[in-house]
C-alpha cells in the first residue's frame, strides 16, 4: 500500500483549515476500509471544533470501520481539551492500523497517543513523509517547542531589491497575480504586522482579523487610516511618549474598542521588537505575518522564521530608491544574514522565492 500517497493527500486536507486553526495544528486524516478501500476524509476545520480523526470517523459505522487503517499527518491526540480523545475513538471503532506523518509535538500527547494506540494492539506506522508534515505544521511547532510566535516577512521589490521609488512610489511593482497571492498568504497568519511609517505612506486597509501596527510615536491617524477601520488593532507605542500625548490618543478612540495600546520598552529609538513578540504570545497570538517597509523588516530579520520575497522583472536602476531590508550599517559580509531558498513559484510575470533562515 503506497501511504505516501494517501499522506499527501492528509496534508492538502490538512491545508484547508489554515488560518482557521490556531493555536490548534493543522490535521487531514483518511480512512479505509478492511479492503484497503477509501470510505472517508476528514480535516480540522476550526480552533475548538472536531479533530481531523473525528471528523473522518464520525459518520462511519463501526462495522464499516472493524479492521480498517485511519491515515492522519499528526499523531493522534491521547487527552481531553476542547473535544474528546481520538485515539479513544479509533479504538472504539474496531481500527487496525494507524499511519501518522510525525509525533506530535504537545507534551500533552508527544507519544501518549501512538502508546494508547498499541496498547489497543493497533499496528503503528510512523514517519510517512515526517518532514512534509513537520513543515506543514512549523508554526505549532515552533509555539510547542520555543513557546514563541512564528514569525514571516513577505516583502516585493525589483531585481535591484527595491521596493519604491525615493519618492514612496511603489504601486505596483508586483503583479495582481503576485498581489492576490499575497493576500491569501495573509490569511494563514494570526496576525499581520506593519509600521506606522508605512500607514502614513500608503493608508493600507490590510484586511485581516488582528493587526499589529508598530507606532512609537503614536503619529499614525486613529480616526480615518484604512488600517483601523476593521479587526482588531494591537498598537505598540513607547512607554516613555508624553503623557498628554498619550492621553490625546486614548480621547480620540475611546469609543472604538477594536483598537488596543500597549506602552513598550524601547532600544536605540526603536520600539524593542522582542517584547512586542513576547506580548504577541502572551496574547495567544501564535504566528505573525510582516508587511512592511525597509526599516522594520530589517528589523525583524533576527526574528524571522520564513521569508515570502516576491520580485519582480524590473530594475529601477536608482540607489535612492528604498530597499526591501534597511535597518542598519554593514560593514562587512560577516553581517550578512543567509537564508536558503525552499521553493520558487511563478505567479506571472512575478517570481515568489520562499526562504528559510540558515541556523
Amino acid at each position: 500500500m503506497n501511504y505516501e500517497i494517501l499522506m499527501r493527500e492528509c496534508i492538502n486536507l490538512a491545508k484547508l483549515g489554515e488560518g482557521k486553526t490556531s493555536p490548534n495544528p493543522l490535521v487531514g486524516a483518511v480512512v479505509l476500509d478492511k479492503n484497503n478501500n477509501i470510505i472517508s476524509k476528514g480535516y480540522h476545520q476550526k480552533y475548538g471544533e472536531n479533530h481531523a480523526e473525528r471528523n473522518a470517523l464520525i459518520n462511519l459505522s463501526d462495522e464499516q470501520c472493524i479492521g480498517g487503517t485511519v491515515i492522519v499527518n499528526l499523531e493522534p491526540c491521547s487527552h481531553y481539551g476542547k473535544t474528546p480523545p481520538c485515539a479513544d475513538l479509533i479504538i472504539e471503532k474496531g481500527i487496525k492500523k494507524v499511519v501518522i506523518g510525525m509525533c506530535d509535538v504537545n507534551p500533552i500527547v508527544a507519544g501518549n497517543g501512538i502508546k494508547k494506540l498499541k496498547a489497543a494492539d493497533i499496528e503503528v506506522i510512523e514517519g510517512v513523509l515526517e518532514d512534509e508534515c513537520k513543515k506543514l505544521n512549523e508554526i505549532f511547532i515552533k509555539n510547542m517547542t520555543e513557546h514563541k510566535t512564528f514569525v514571516a516577512i513577505k516583502s516585493a521589490s525589483t531585481l535591484d531589491g527595491k521596493i519604491s521609488t525615493s519618492r514612496g512610489i511603489s504601486k505596483w511593482i508586483t503583479s495582481e497575480n503576485a498581489r492576490n497571492e499575497g493576500k491569501r498568504l495573509r490569511l494563514k497568519y494570526d496576525a499581520i504586522m506593519t509600521s506606522s511609517s508605512t500607514i502614513i505612506a500608503d493608508n493600507p486597509s490590510m484586511l485581516h482579523n488582528k493587526k499589529v501596527i508598530i507606532d512609537r510615536e503614536l503619529k499614525t491617524d486613529f480616526l480615518t487610516s484604512e488600517i483601523y477601520k476593521s479587526g482588531i488593532s494591537y498598537v505598540f507605542y513607547d512607554k516613555n511618549i508624553s503623557p498628554e500625548r498619550t492621553e490625546r490618543v486614548l480621547s480620540a478612540i475611546k469609543q472604538n474598542d477594536s483598537i488596543i495600546l500597549y506602552p513598550s520598552e524601547v532600544s536605540a529609538n526603536k520600539i524593542d521588537l522582542g517584547f512586542v513578540l513576547n506580548k504577541l504570545y502572551e496574547l495567544g497570538i501564535m504566528s505573525v505575518f510582516v508587511e512592511a517597509g525597509g526599516h522594520l523588516n530589517g528589523s525583524m530579520l533576527k526574528y524571522a522564521d520564513k521569508i515570502y520575497q516576491f520580485i519582480a522583472p524590473k530594475i529601477l536602476g536608482d540607489n535612492t530608491g528604498l530597499s526591501s531590508y534597511n535597518h542598519r550599517i554593514a560593514d562587512t559580509l560577516d553581517d550578512i544574514n543567509n537564508f536558503r531558498i525552499d521553493s520558487a513559484e511563478i505567479f506571472p510575470p512575478d517570481i515568489l522565492l520562499t526562504l528559510y533562515p540558515v541556523k
